[in-house]
C-alpha cells in the first residue's frame, strides 16, 4: 500500500494549485464563470466546489504527515477533474476552458499521482 508521497514536493505544488483554484472559484473571474455556466452547473451550488477544493488541498498537505491521506486526496482530485471533463463533453462545451483548465488539471493531478506514489 502507498502511504506517503515520495517525492513530496509535487503533492505540495498540487495542493497550492488546488488552493488557488478554490480562491478563483470563490471569486470567479470571467473564465471560471463561463466554464461553470457552460457545463450548466447551477450557480447556487458553486460554493460546493470551493469546499471540495479546499478540503482536497488540506488533504494533500495533511497527507504529508498522515499515511494514506495524500494518496486518497490526490485520487479524489483526479476523479474530480475526470468528472468535470465528462461534464464538458456531455454538454459539448469544448472551448479553451475545457482544454486548458479541465484537461490541464486532470493531467497535472494524474502526473502527481503517478510520480509521487508509483514513481
Amino acid at each position: 500500500m502507498i502511504l506517503l508521497p515520495g517525492p513530496w514536493w509535487p503533492t505540495v505544488v498540487l495542493a497550492l494549485i488546488i488552493f488557488s483554484d478554490a480562491i478563483l472559484t470563490a471569486l470567479p473571474p470571467r473564465f471560471v464563470r463561463d466554464c461553470l455556466t457552460g457545463v450548466r452547473f447551477p450557480r447556487e451550488w458553486w460554493w460546493t466546489l470551493v469546499v471540495v477544493k479546499l478540503l482536497a488541498a488540506a488533504g494533500l498537505l495533511l497527507g504529508l504527515a498522515v499515511p494514506g491521506v495524500a494518496f486518497a486526496a490526490n485520487a479524489g482530485v483526479v476523479a474530480y477533474f475526470a468528472v468535470a471533463g465528462y461534464a464538458h463533453i456531455r454538454v459539448r462545451f469544448m472551448r479553451s476552458e475545457f482544454w486548458v483548465n479541465c484537461l490541464g488539471m486532470l493531467a497535472l493531478s494524474l502526473a502527481v499521482l503517478l510520480v509521487s506514489y508509483l514513481g
